[in-house]
């Protein structure tokens, strides 16, 4: 295994284990909390929809990828492929649409309570669950090709319009479908990032305004958690505007050529999964609830741990 190779599979393994680990720890960190609280609250859901669509991003694209780095192969027939390549699409998809849905969410709670966003407001939280539903149903709609280009890969030389993703090709046959496609994906991604910048923008706006306000006035409880949790969500954006470019950079390109370079499509799914390895730990850092219930299952693991010691002492 020559050094590119190995610094290629590392770096897969490492944003792959640390990106499952962070979702995995945020899901159970909810999951003790629905335990405990009776309900939780619309930030919350969202945060906890949004790690469990990274982990299926991660799951269905960057754990097969690191596996093929290390020259395992055969590893999906075709029908595993569709249903891999569909989840990634749906996974990929729902992480852009549930951070924009964060940042609208969060900008409709902290804005001035106007003669509309006074109706508004008290239905936010009842808004949830359809929202979710609704972005199911439009992104499984918006990715419904994706399995009938999808196939385990052949011998032989790959045809023309073909993403080689090492353990599946994506066989859009001819250049209309090719492009189409880039178009259908792409329109999408942006749309939902221009609204999500949108919406970022306007709480920038409102905590600068809020700043001034307060300036030499003791801040609420209140003030300071919406304040905390609206500086979260711009992180979050930004985070994922950041490896969106780069990521539709890439994509752009690839749309302009026939056959793809292998290190160019590696180095795409490199960019566009670090927002799902990375935000975790942002959510980790910056929730209360989330950090007190991660603190507090390593404080009642150690006793354990010492009493195991002290036994075989």
């Amino acid at each position: 295994m020559d050094l590119c190779v190995t610094i290629k599979g590392v770096s897969f393994l490492l944003q792959t284990g640390l990106g499952i680990l962070g979702n995995v720890v945020v899901l159970l960190a909810y999951a003790s909390i629905i335990c405990t609280e009776p309900k939780l609250l619309p930030v919350d859901m969202i945060l906890c929809h949004l790690a469990f669509a990274n982990l299926m991003l991660l799951l269905t694209r960057c754990v097969p990828q690191t596996m093929t780095v290390f020259g395992l192969k055969d590893l999906l027939n075709d029908p595993g492929c569709k249903v891999v390549i569909y989840a990634y699409r749906i996974g990929r998809a729902l992480s852009v649409c549930i951070t924009c849905m964060l940042s609208v969410f969060q900008a409709m709670t902290i804005a001035p309570a106007g003669p509309r966003l006074s109706k508004l407001k008290p239905v936010l939280p009842s808004l949830v669950l359809p929202t979710f539903a609704a972005l199911w149903l439009l992104n499984m709609a918006i990715c419904i090709a994706a399995p009938f280009f999808s196939m385990a890969p052949r011998n032989g030389t790959i045809p023309a319009f073909t993403l080689n993703l090492g353990f599946c090709h994506v066989d859009f046959r001819d250049n209309m479908s090719y492009v189409i496609n880039g178009v259908a994906v792409s329109g999408r991604d942006f749309a939902f990032v221009a609204l999500m910048l949108g919406s970022s923008g306007y709480i920038l706006l409102l905590l600068h305004r809020h700043s001034e306000q307060v300036k030499g006035i003791r801040r609420s409880h209140g003030s300071r958690a919406e304040t905390r949790a609206a500086k979260t969500v711009v992180i979050l954006v930004v985070l994922y505007v950041v490896f969106f470019g780069i990521d539709n950079v890439i994509w752009i390109y690839m749309l302009t050529v026939s056959k793809v370079s292998p290190v160019v499509a590696d180095m795409r799914v490199f960019f566009s999964s670090c927002y799902a390895s990375l935000s975790p730990f942002f959510i980790i850092s910056s929730n209360k609830k989330v950090k007190r219930k991660i603190v507090c299952a390593a404080e009642h693991d150690q006793p354990l741990v010492d009493t195991q010691e002290s036994n075989e002492k």
